[in-house]
């Protein structure tokens, strides 16, 4: 039996359409973990291109990174810049 070569998988060549990035974002929210949120921000920024999301944010891009690494807690304030530059609302609804 033959190798079967594997690819790495990046859910940022996936987040093509703001429906797939709202949808994505939803999801990180309902794990209710600040990390996850985190995370799925990193990688839709990816999608979007760092240098944009940073300067549509009024972040530098050098302080974008930082936020998105896991090792901070960023601010509400920083977290409502990124989503707003990828342009993603939140709302809530009762539980």
């Amino acid at each position: 039996m033959g190798k079967i070569a594997v690819s790495r998988f990046d859910v940022a060549e996936h987040l093509d359409s703001e429906e797939m990035i709202a949808a994505y974002i939803n999801a990180a929210l309902e794990e209710g973990d600040v990390n996850v949120l985190m995370a799925a921000i990193g990688d839709v920024a990816k999608a979007r291109g760092m240098s944009k999301v940073a300067a549509d944010a009024g972040v530098g891009r050098e302080s974008l990174y930082k936020t998105l690494s896991g090792d901070t807690k960023p601010k509400a304030e920083t977290v409502f810049k990124l989503l707003a530059a990828l342009g993603v609302k939140l709302h809530a609804t009762a539980a």
